[in-house]
């Protein structure tokens, strides 16, 4: 396997890993939880799920980041897409690159706000109280934001594998 195919496959599998991850907490976790009782237990549970995939989640960042740029580089993109080159942008392959980097933008800065402020401020709430509650919200209203743009990423990832 060529280093190029190795990250490719790498890529895939972080994605798969962290965009599978937020799909089964929005779908099937959450809706699960929001139905145990006691609220402590609850939020408890929430807390714990969701530190966990926080620490798995930002290792496959790190690991898209890295092998989303090493991808660029062995397809030999890489230094027109950071000279900022007006041809290399309005190409169908730019543009289609543009839409995924902004999705995948819009994510990291959701995901980060909610895994680092707006989750930790709703479990240090008392359980079931109407800031709780409201905190939550705002969290899931954040994930399932989160969610969209991860469907608008594999959308441009497919265009992108298919030349743009």
């Amino acid at each position: 396997m060529s280093a190029y195919m190795l990250s490719v496959t790498i890529h895939v599998f972080a994605a798969l890993f962290w965009l599978g991850g937020m799909f089964f907490f929005a779908l099937i976790g959450a809706p699960v939880l929001r139905k145990v009782e006691p609220p402590a237990l609850r939020a408890r549970l929430f807390q714990e799920l969701g530190t966990r995939f926080r620490d798995a989640g930002w290792i496959a960042i790190g690991i898209l980041l890295v092998t989303g740029l090493t991808n660029l580089h062995f397809r030999g993109l890489l230094g027109m897409a950071l000279s900022g080159s007006g041809d290399f942008w309005r190409s169908d392959y730019g543009t289609t690159l543009a839409w995924k980097l902004g999705a995948v933008g819009g994510m990291l800065v959701l995901q980060a706000v909610h895994d680092f402020r707006t989750g930790p401020a709703a479990s240090r709430l008392e359980p079931g109280s109407s800031a709780a509650l409201k905190a939550r919200r705002a969290a899931s209203l954040m994930a399932r934001v989160s969610a969209l743009l991860g469907v608008v990423v594999v959308i441009t990832a497919v265009r992108l594998a298919r030349g743009g």
